[in-house]
């Protein structure tokens, strides 16, 4: 098995169209099945052998210190939190995660908000496999509407329920190469200048994922993920159900961590 790099997760979403939910917590820590989404993430990259995990923290990060701290992580996983600052953009947290992992030559990023039954390892695999900085994970979403089908003549001949859209999107599973922080600020926005400025120079590369794939960007979008998991359906559930109550059982402290002290101030290059 290829060894697993540290897995960084972006948790400075501050979850504004979650109206229920935002003036409460931060986006990471609202609930899938009693659970945090954070908590789900881990558990899909923990499950495939990954066990290094920093929380790029932002808007309310002391509540997610407080979760890692509370929570009991299963045997060999190690949280932390890193105090990103509340405004910093996507592009910077990972630049301040990748200084903070200043012996990794690879790293492993995603956001806390995305939940698909994912193949990581294979991810990997094929990260490794080929030369480029970068490897950005892309789905297919279903649409939102319907699709009504017309022929020519204007009929229409059948509705189809929420199709796949035909066009791939950034799923948010990436797989880095230290180079690629060399190309980050700490004002970069990752998903715009970094990864367009990658592609030109043919340095990023796309995994296929063709199962199942859903964020978490609305209260609809939590709705239908609380859905899945109530009826024992989450597809993204890829670890042994039973593991979950062997973990809370468990005694002794939380296997968190303690949070990382606030790293220098980012000097935009």
């Amino acid at each position: 098995m290829l060894a697993r790099p540290p897995v960084v997760i972006l948790c400075g979403g501050r979850g504004t169209r979650l109206r229920a939910h935002a003036s409460e917590v931060p986006k990471p820590l609202v609930e899938v099945g009693g659970r945090p989404i954070l908590w789900h993430v881990i558990r899909l990259y923990a499950a495939q052998g990954f066990e290094r995990f920093v929380l790029a923290s932002g808007h309310r990060g002391e509540l997610i210190e407080a979760f890692v701290g509370a929570e009991r992580w299963p045997r060999g996983v190690q949280v932390e939190v890193l105090d990103t600052g509340d405004d910093t953009n996507t592009g910077g947290r990972v630049l301040a995660a990748g200084r903070h992992l200043a012996q990794e030559p690879r790293l492993c990023v995603t956001y806390s908000d995305g939940l698909a039954d994912i193949d990581l390892g294979g991810l990997l695999h094929f990260h490794t496999g080929h030369e480029a900085a970068a490897t950005v994970t892309v789905v297919r979403p279903r649409l939102q509407f319907g699709v009504a089908r017309i022929d020519a003549r204007e009929r229409v001949l059948a509705f189809e329920e929420k199709p796949r859209s035909e066009h791939w999107i950034n799923g948010g599973f990436f797989c880095f190469e230290r180079a690629f922080l060399d190309g980050l600020a700490a004002d970069s926005v990752l998903e715009r200048e970094p990864l367009s400025r990658l592609a030109a120079a043919g340095e990023l590369r796309a995994f296929r994922h063709r199962g199942f794939w859903q964020c978490m960007d609305t209260l609809k979008d939590a709705l239908a993920l609380n859905e899945l998991w109530d009826a024992g359906t989450a597809p993204w559930r890829l670890w042994d159900p039973a593991a979950d109550a062997t973990d809370a059982a468990q005694d002794g402290p939380a296997r968190g961590t303690a949070p990382t002290p606030t790293p220098p101030p980012l000097v935009a290059s």
